[in-house]
């Protein structure tokens, strides 16, 4: 059995429906201060439309959990500044970053899309780790 590119460059992946989510996560040493309690991470995500319509991103709702179990949410309009439109068979890029205050936690969440007749959905975020260095 193969594994796909995609699978290796993006290794959590949730699909609803037409649309699928994948995530990379990446800990920035650089932009951490473990000494300060400070630990940070990008994630890389892209939203695949698989289907025969556009899908308008609208809003996002994040849950981010820290390494002791407290829990944030994060909920707003788009990602990074902008309500994409992702046509039939194309992808949306972005990138952007948590910090924590432990070198471990969680994220997950959904976006809310409306399809090209009106109809809202939400689309999985799978789940992923954030864990820093040991």
């Amino acid at each position: 059995m193969t594994v796909s590119a995609m699978a290796i460059l993006f290794p959590h992946e949730a699909v609803t429906g037409d649309v699928t989510v994948r995530v990379a996560v990446s800990f920035l040493a650089e932009q951490s201060a473990p000494s300060n309690g400070r630990w940070f991470w990008s994630y890389h995500i892209r939203i695949e439309n698989n289907g025969e319509g556009s899908v308008q991103l609208l809003a996002r709702s994040w849950t981010i959990t820290d390494g002791r179990g407290a829990v944030h949410e994060v909920r707003g309009e788009g990602v990074v500044g902008e309500m994409p439109v992702i046509a039939p068979g194309a992808a949306y890029d972005y990138v952007s970053g948590c910090p924590l205050p432990t070198p471990t936690g969680r994220m997950t969440g959904s976006y809310q899309m409306v399809d090209e007749d009106g109809r809202a959905f939400d689309a999985a975020i799978p789940s992923f780790a954030l864990v820093g260095p040991v």
